[in-house]
This record gives structure tokens, sequence and C-alpha cells, in this order.
């Protein structure tokens, strides 16, 4: 049973529903890549696949409803990342693995290996294809200069702390702009700029032999108290917590912390916090809806209209439309 909700030229997503193995398999090679999948434990198959309208870049969301393993040879064309909403899965490619899961992990396949997937019965993900060539010209461009082979990420990366979050707030926004009528998917300059800015996280985010290229130098000495500040305020974004507790909290005097802050981070440590803090309460309105106020207070913005301004320069939309379109997924 198969349905295909989306007509040629709309905008709107496409929405795949099927029982039928066969037909799921189909439409994943179609889609991503060849592959073989198995069921293993005997239960019924609940496929389904939402893609939203992109351009250079694939992105949907994906479950199989079932403990299904996907095999699949080298994609060769294309980097592949999961971002997991709920549920959890186990990876390996070239020798390594992993577990991925909801809230804590996400895993990338790069294109030279073979790989195998098996998905949990409530596993559902944010899946990403990037075109091989398009992302490492977009890294050779952030690092200035051609890259030497593919990019070597590593099978599995955290998204508990900041850089993920971001990342999973990206992903969440980005899918739901692009399925919401009238969105993204009608704006091709601003599609492709969040499509620019998702690769930009994809590579700041995911350790790679391009980690230290990519992040701003400062002295070893500075950059680890900056680290474990920002560690810390990713980890209890709830706290209170001021510049001198945090200075005090890794042993520097609060003007050292702030320079330090400046230079790595290009932001003070209070902004740094309240960036963090408007990341959570994006991911929570994009994913799970709810009123605005009662989420934004529970992270700590109990000034309304100021909250409203900070969230949308930082999202361009205001609170109220991100919880209105998680309300229609």
């Amino acid at each position: 049973m198969l349905d295909e909700t989306t007509r040629p030229g709309d905008a709107s997503p496409l929405r795949f529903r099927t029982d039928d193995l066969d037909v799921a398999r189909e439409r994943i090679t179609e889609t991503f890549a060849d592959h073989e999948v198995r069921v293993a434990d005997g239960r019924a198959l609940d496929f389904r696949l939402d893609l939203a309208p992109a351009s250079r870049v694939v992105l949907g969301k994906l479950g199989y409803g079932a403990d299904v393993t996907i095999d699949g040879p080298p994609m060769q064309r294309c980097y592949h990342v999961n971002l997991p909403i709920a549920g959890s899965c186990d990876v390996r490619q070239d020798g390594a693995e992993g577990a991925v899961r909801a809230g804590t992990t996400g895993n990338v396949f790069g294109p030279d290996a073979p790989l195998t997937i098996r998905f949990a019965p409530d596993a559902t993900q944010y899946v990403v294809k990037l075109p091989k060539e398009m992302l490492e010209a977009h890294a050779a461009k952030l690092v200035g200069r051609p890259l030497d082979g593919s990019i070597r990420f590593a099978l599995t990366f955290d998204v508990r702390g900041g850089p993920g979050q971001a990342l999973l707030s990206t992903a969440g926004f980005l899918y739901a702009e692009l399925a919401r009528p009238g969105g993204l998917a009608t704006m091709p300059t601003a599609r492709h700029e969040m499509e620019s800015a998702l690769m930009t996280q994809l590579l700041m985010t995911i350790p790679s032999q391009l980690t230290d290229q990519l992040h701003p130098s400062a002295s070893p000495s500075a950059r680890t108290r900056v680290r474990e500040v920002m560690e810390y305020l990713d980890a209890h974004p709830e706290g209170d917590a001021s510049t001198a507790d945090l200075a005090d909290r890794v042993g520097v005097s609060e003007r050292a912390l702030q320079a330090g802050f400046r230079e790595v981070a290009g932001m003070s440590p209070m902004a740094y916090l309240r960036g963090v803090r408007l990341d959570r309460v994006h991911l929570e309105l994009s994913t799970r809806g709810g009123a605005v106020t009662d989420v934004a207070a529970r992270w700590g913005f109990f000034h309304p209209g100021r909250f409203a301004q900070q969230y949308r320069a930082r999202f361009g939309e205001r609170p109220s439309d991100t919880a209105r379109c998680a309300a229609r997924m």
C-alpha cells in the first residue's frame, strides 16, 4: 500500500507509506542509494518517508516501524547524515561501529566504503543526502584550499552540546520551512542560503580531518578554558551563571574569560549562553510545538517582546510560526 500525496509541480512534502518491503526498498534506492534490506523480527513493516522539496540536498524524515537492517555498497557520489528524532539505530562502516540515539548522537556515512545500519522499530530520523562534489567544494571554500580526497568524518558524533543542538535545530527548521506551503521551497535564493548554512554546521559539528582548520585558533590555554565553559553551558543552559561565576569555575579572571570568548567564539559568555537557550527553545517548538511563553520561560526568557526579537534575529521567523509549523506536522 503506497500513498504518494504530492502532485507533480507541488511544493508540499512528498509522503510515502507502505507495508511492502520491496516497495520500500525501491523507494529508498531511488531516493538515496542501492541497498539490501531485511526485517529481522517478522513484524509488519510500517515504512514512512516524507521528503521536503529541497534543491541541492535531499532532506526528509524516515522510519520503518520494524527491526530492519540495511546493507549498502559504497555510495561513491554522496555523503549521508542521519539525525535521530526518536528511537535508536546501530551503524557500521569501514571498520568503525557505533550506536545512534535520539537527542544524544547522530551519524554520517562517507562515500567510499560499504555501510550497515539497523533501525529499531521506534526509530525516526531526519535523513540528509549531500552530493559529494557539492559538500567537498563547500568545505574547500571554508578552509581556503582544495581538499586532498574525501572528507573523513567520524562515523558518529555528539549532538548534546551547543553545536549539535544547533545542527538539529537547523535541520528541523529547514525541513519545516521546506514543507510549509509558501515557505522556503518557493524562494530559491533563501533556500540555497539555508542549505549552505546546513552544510557549514555539518562541517563545523562533525569531527573530521578538517576540524582544526574550521575552528578559530587561540592559545592552547585560552582555548581550553573557553571550551570548558562552553561545554558546561551546553550541558547546563537552564542554570543561573554570571560571567564571574564562570570565570571562577575555570580559574581565570572575568576579563580574561571575556577576552577568550571573543577570540574563540566571537561573542561574550552570556551571548553564547543566550544562543544555546534559543536553540533549545527552537528545537522544542519545531519538534513538539506548545505554548511559546511556557517554552520560552522554561529556558529562561521571561520578557516576551525581547525574546521574540532575539528569536527572530537568530532563526528568521517568529516563535509562534515555528510552533504552528510543528502543530501541522
